[in-house]
């Protein structure tokens, strides 16, 4: 979203696909869309001053081929209707912010949402270089802590730091096993505790 500013673009609400209440698990088997500590991104729109949507995921990963068509009960559609939702409220919505960086399975996705839409996939971060982008991000001052590891070297011990503290050692995991600096094959997940498009700091 950083990114989608300092290309003049307004942010305008934020959205987000959650497990559903029912299933009673804070995180989903899901290929698009990351569920851990979704229920701490109501804080997001706090510190943002920022409306949120928000819907269930009920579908599942179905159509898995590298070109999406609209499969019912796909867990992309549930990305459409949420982005309908949105557009209700907001019909001078022109573009979504798109975090992608290395996957085109997510990426091709979130796209063929957009075109049918009318909207425009914002993917600034697209291939960039993640070790470049992941020091970029510390000194601009996006604070993220680890709030999940699943990697050959990440530990427990690791959970709460933030990316800065984090930095040399990911480059280090990564000219050892070739791991994604940005834990963009889910190494890690994070959650922001503060950035330059807050209005005040989550406290943790």
């Amino acid at each position: 979203m950083m990114e989608c500013v300092k290309h003049g673009h307004e942010i305008v609400a934020l959205a987000n696909l959650k497990p559903p209440t029912s299933s009673n698990k804070d995180e989903l088997d899901s290929y698009m869309y990351q569920t851990v500590g979704h229920d701490a991104i109501h804080y997001y729109a706090e510190c943002m001053d920022l409306p949120l949507y928000r819907r269930e995921i009920h579908g599942t990963p179905i159509h898995q081929e590298y070109e999406y068509v609209a499969t019912e009960k796909d867990e992309t559609e549930d990305l459409y209707t949420l982005l309908q939702d949105i557009l209700k409220d907001h019909p001078d919505v022109q573009g979504v912010s798109v975090g992608a960086i290395l996957s085109n399975y997510q990426r091709v996705r979130v796209e063929h949402v957009c075109d049918r839409l009318g909207l425009k996939s914002l993917a600034y971060l697209w291939e960039r270089d993640q070790k470049e982008l992941l020091s970029e991000m510390a000194d601009k001052g996006v604070q993220a802590i680890l709030v999940k590891v699943a990697a050959m070297g990440l530990k427990a011990s690791h959970l709460g730091k933030t990316i800065a503290e984090m930095y040399p050692y990911l480059c280090e995991l990564n000219e050892k096993y070739e791991s994604h600096i940005c834990g963009e094959g889910g190494e890690y997940e994070t959650f922001t505790l503060d950035c330059p498009l807050f209005k005040k700091r989550i406290v943790a």
